[in-house]
Order: C-alpha cells, then structure tokens, then sequence
C-alpha cells in the first residue's frame, strides 16, 4: 500500500525478453488480488484481466484475454522497496511478442520455405498492377449491408473465370486490414507478373458478423461475432462474388486464408467445409482456432479433399502453441500439410511473407 492506494509492478521474461507492467485497478479483498493490464494489439487497447490468490511468498494468478482464453502461473512476490523502476515497454503496431504465453520451440518448429527477396512486397512500376475496389452486399445473415474489399488481377476480363482467395483479418481489423498492412495487390501483382502465381481474386470482408461490425475501443468484446462470420461468408458473401465478378464455381478454385482470428476462422470454417474450400491456410492462428480433434475429426476423408492445409507462425509469437498444437495432431494422424516457422512475432512481417508463400501453391496441380 503507498499513500492508501494498493500499488505494485511485476517483470515478465518470454523467450528472453524482459517486459515491465503496471497494474490498473488494482484490488485487494483478503487473500484475492484482482488487476487489469492494458495493452496495446493492432492499434486496440486489449484489457488483459488477472486474478491471483496472495501467498506469503508468491501469487497463483489466473489470466483471462476475453476470446484468447485462460492462462494459469505463477509470479514471486518482491518487497516494494528492493523493486526495480519499472521501464517503458516497447508498443510495436500489430506486434505481441510475447502476447499470449511462454514460447517452446521444438525441432518441428523451423522454416519451410528460404525468406523471400527484400523486394517480393515492394511496388514495381514495371509491370502491370491488378486494381481494389470496395464492394457492398447484402446479408440476409447478419441483417444488413456489409463491406469488403475485392484485389482483381492485371487484365481481368468477364470472358475468363478466375478462383478465388478469401483472405481473413484479425480481431482489431476489419475489411481494409489487409490492405492497410499486408499489401496483398503488391505481393499478388509481383508473383503473378514473375508467374510465380496463377491469377486470382483475392475477398477480404469482414469478418465480424454483427450488425455494427467496426472494431470500436474495445475489440476483444466483438470476438463472439467471428464465430458466427461462417453464416455470412458461406451464405452471402460467396454468392454475392460468384454473382459479380468472373470466376470458377468449383471447391478446387476457392481458397481460404487468414491472420490471427482469421486464422483460426480459416482452420474452423475451412476444415469443416472442405466441399467449398480445397486449400486452407491459418497464418498465426489464434486461440479461437478449434481443438485440432474438432478441427479433423476424420482425418482420412480430410487427407483425400484437401489440396493443401498451411499453417505458419513466427517463433516470437506467443500464440505459437495453438498452431503447434495443431501441426502436432496433423502429424500423428498423417495428415499432409505445410508447418512453417519464421523469426518473427506476431505481425504483418510475418503475414505478408505467408501470403506470399501460400499464394504460389494454390490453385496448382
């Protein structure tokens, strides 16, 4: 207690980074500490809740991150006089770090694929660029007009039929996160001119279904509505693309792939619908992925429909366990698939370069 107020800081240490918090709304009633750690995730202040049952010498804390789930440990307690100052910690656009738990990383857990050229997402003004545009369509789902944005390739024309990614965000983005941060038309433009890619449409929606589907200042409130976007994109947004643009209406040419929460909706909606979507990819899945029993509960009839199933993550992602958890399902069941590990964390230096390998192996013999 300092000045009738109850006051403390605490260091965490993952993957050998040193993070210092300082607790909001602390309280104390008898031997139950409850606080709340802010933090900032893809430009939203997430409020991170803590419980912890006080001990003469350390703290059981349970900590709750609303769609993210539970986290159970233990931090040693510190008289407040022989406590370090706490240090700012460092706030990156998009990047968690160690955001959702201890990092272990297994033999399993390395690069399938050489890092690309420094340039594979830069903008080259050399060769011909495919256009966005933002579209709106009804949704009988979720009872109103929702947004997305549509990546058409360099000479698209109605006399060709093209198929179809539909690339997912995460759960402080919405329909313009890809192209804020992911430059998918550059990458796209890129593989496709270098023929690296077949050409495509790439959907990105939202894919939080609720009527007011902006992410607002809390956005871990909204995540209950990425559970029910499969109503949405399986009933109303493809028919609405299918209806407009040029493309092949087979399950062989719709892909699904997505960042974060999109991920795991990818792995959720994408496995459960392998007679729409022949090519899965969770880029960085998060903990609303399904348990990967859930996710394949056949893994012979899913091993004889899918084309490919891409899981990706950074090896500073502290999310890295639910994508593990899934590659090592995979694994025992014998189920073919890409686990790709990278160095990064949990951002759009990791997700661009996921696009951009997925993207090449799609809609391929």
């Amino acid at each position: 207690m300092t000045d009738g107020k109850l006051t403390a800081k605490a260091t965490a240490e993952v993957d050998g980074q040193k993070r210092d918090v300082e607790f909001k709304e602390a309280k104390l009633a008898g031997d139950t500490l409850t606080f709340v750690e802010i933090r900032q995730i893809q430009d939203n202040e997430v409020r991170i809740e803590y419980t912890g049952k006080v001990g003469d010498k350390e703290i059981k804390f349970t900590r709750k991150v609303s769609a993210f789930g539970t986290q159970e440990f233990v931090a040693k307690r510190e008289p407040a006089a022989t406590q370090p100052p706490a240090a700012s910690g460092q706030r990156g656009r998009g990047g968690r770090g160690g955001f959702g738990g201890p990092i272990t990383l297994g033999p399993d857990d390395k690069p399938a694929f050489p890092a690309p050229a420094e340039s594979f997402d830069k903008a080259r003004e050399s060769i011909a660029h495919g256009k966005l545009e933002r579209v709106e369509y009804d949704s009988k789902s979720v009872g109103n007009k929702r947004k997305a944005v549509i990546y058409t390739p360099s000479g698209y024309t109605a006399d060709t039929k093209y198929p179809v990614l539909y690339l997912l965000h995460g759960i402080g983005g919405d329909e313009e996160e890809w192209r804020r941060g992911g430059r998918p038309e550059i990458i796209l433009d890129n593989l496709i001119a270098d023929k690296k890619a077949v050409p495509m449409i790439i959907v990105m929606p939202n894919g939080r279904a609720q009527p007011n589907d902006r992410v607002g200042t809390n956005a871990m409130a909204t995540a209950p509505a990425f559970a029910k976007f499969d109503k949405d994109l399986l009933n109303d947004l493809l028919p609405f693309i299918e209806s407009k643009y040029s493309v092949k209406k087979d399950r062989d040419s719709r892909a699904l792939a997505g960042l974060s929460m999109g991920g795991g909706q990818s792995l959720n909606f994408g496995l459960a619908n392998l007679d729409t979507f022949a090519w899965v990819g969770g880029f960085s899945s998060a903990p609303n992925t399904k348990p990967a029993a859930e996710l394949v509960p056949d893994p012979d009839k899913a091993t004889r429909q899918l084309k490919l199933l891409y899981l990706s993550c950074g090896n500073k992602d502290g999310l890295i366990r639910v994508s593990q958890g899934v590659h090592a399902y995979l694994k025992e069941k014998s189920v073919p698939h890409i686990w790709h590990v990278d160095e990064h964390a949990h951002d759009f230096q990791h997700w661009r370069k996921a696009l951009y390998q997925f993207s090449q192996l799609i809609f391929k013999p």
